[in-house]
């Protein structure tokens, strides 16, 4: 088999050109994957600012599940990318099947908790029965019908661990537009669809979410020859699971951590007011529109580190964390301009009230300053993942959202008031950069520089 199979282009391909290849294609559907975000939440927001904030409350939920499907698939691309870089063809396609699998069953897990526990969840928050239901509605929906999240973020980084980025953008972006297209349909009851509100925002994104996942599932099959999935010929491993989730448990428990966060400052912010909480959703959907690119540059950093951390070509790696560290910066640096000179047209987006908007305006110029210090930070963790050592990644998020962020939000917020909490961001994010940085430099002693000896 490995006669038949031309080198990658991970591994000949010029850096710099080979980088853009790779993450335009998932910048472009990241980016389109934001839109439809905020599009959401601007047609929620028009229902009401209670159904704005009862999707704000919901975000911890939704957050938890991308979670466990994107850090299982990250766990398979690295995997994936690395045994193709070393010619193991067959250990490739272990980890792909597998991952197939336990996405599924991942998947049916998580529907039957979320169908039982959503309305002790938006309880716990507030005692606005309509924040309650259309919180229930919303998240009942979303995560009960999961199965087409988790199949679609396996199969997308499927195609992406071979450099099919191109097909990866396809899929995400069909979904991503019928998600948009739907949203009012479903939401106000248009072209004689009944309308739905909240609930209706959340069908129309499983429906866009499965769309991908059937697409997906078609590309992989007919377009990623150098992947074979066989269920017959690869069947379910535990060590296997075990090696995929080495790697992509720190990444879902980072993602978690993240949900963790924003269950914490959810509360916290609750004590001022629902419209705070509002505020706080708000500003995730707004950030995902600057993140989101970020992400996308580096799901295609992952996978060429890791393939040619596999084919043993040290300078390719330390090319291509240079080449996206100097990219991230410089998207973080328009998410900052934005953010400083056009905040209240920002959120008014949201139909945002003049309270809303007070509240708002202050928070996104004071988050905003730990945006540039993030790029660093979210470079260092996928060249983490992508060596192996999910591990570091995972302790750089806890540090930073678990240990710093949260805890400092619950003084700002008990001292200061409200206008101050919005600090514990970029209090965070120097701490994390701080880590990142100390970790980095170990690891290109310990893991980069001994590669060159092996190539002597």
């Amino acid at each position: 088999m490995s006669e038949k199979i031309k080198e990658n282009k991970m591994g000949v391909m010029p850096v710099n050109k080979l980088l853009f290849d790779i993450s335009i294609p998932m910048m472009t559907s990241m980016l389109v994957q934001a839109l439809y975000n905020i599009v959401d939440s601007i047609f929620v927001g028009r229902i009401s600012e209670e159904a704005l904030s009862a999707v704000s409350y919901a975000f911890p939920i939704q957050n938890l599940m991308i979670a466990l499907s994107v850090g299982t698939g990250v766990g398979v691309n690295a995997l994936v990318s690395r045994y193709l870089g070393a010619k193991d063809y067959k250990r490739a396609n272990d980890v792909s099947t597998n991952g197939i699998i336990i996405s599924v069953v991942t998947s049916i897990i998580f529907a039957i908790i979320c169908l039982v526990f959503s309305a002790p969840f938006f309880r716990f928050f507030t005692d606005n029965e309509t924040i309650v239901k259309y919180g229930i509605d919303y998240a009942r929906i979303v995560g009960g019908l999961c199965f087409g999240l988790f199949i679609q973020a396996l199969m997308e980084k499927l195609l992406q661990s071979t450099g099919k980025t191109k097909l990866s953008m396809i899929t995400q972006m069909i979904g991503a537009i019928a998600n948009i297209i739907l949203d009012p349909i479903m939401i106000f009851g248009l072209f004689g669809f009944p309308r739905l509100e909240v609930a209706g925002a959340a069908l129309a994104t499983v429906t866009g979410q499965t769309i991908a996942a059937i697409i997906a599932i078609f590309m992989n099959i007919h377009k990623n020859k150098e992947i074979k999935i066989s269920f017959k010929e690869h069947p379910f491993s535990w060590s296997v699971v075990g090696s995929i989730y080495q790697i992509g448990l720190p990444s879902i428990v980072m993602m978690a951590v993240s949900s963790i966060m924003n269950f914490g400052m959810n509360k916290i912010l609750g004590r001022f007011s629902d419209t705070a909480v509002a505020v706080f959703g708000a500003y995730y959907k707004l950030q995902s529109f600057i993140f989101m690119p970020v992400m996308g540059l580096n799901n295609g950093l992952l996978p060429i580190i890791a393939y040619n951390y596999g084919a043993v070509k040290p300078d390719r790696i330390k090319e291509t964390f240079i080449l996206g560290f100097k990219t991230a910066l410089a998207l973080m640096a328009v998410g900052v301009i934005l953010f400083w000179t056009v905040p209240a047209q920002l959120l008014s987006l949201f139909s945002a009230s003049d309270n809303m908007t007070a509240i708002g305006v202050n928070a996104l110029r004071i988050i905003s300053f730990h945006f540039m210090i993030a790029a660093f930070s979210i470079v260092c963790i996928s060249t983490f993942q992508a060596l192996g050592h999910g591990v570091l990644a995972l302790i750089v998020s806890v540090s930073r959202q678990l240990v710093v962020l949260l805890p400092s939000a619950f003084v700002f917020a008990f001292f200061f008031g409200l206008s101050k909490v919005w600090w514990c961001f970029l209090l965070a994010e120097v701490a994390s950069a701080s880590l990142c940085f100390i970790f980095l430099k170990h690891l290109i002693k310990t893991e980069i520089e001994p590669l060159y000896t092996k190539n002597k």
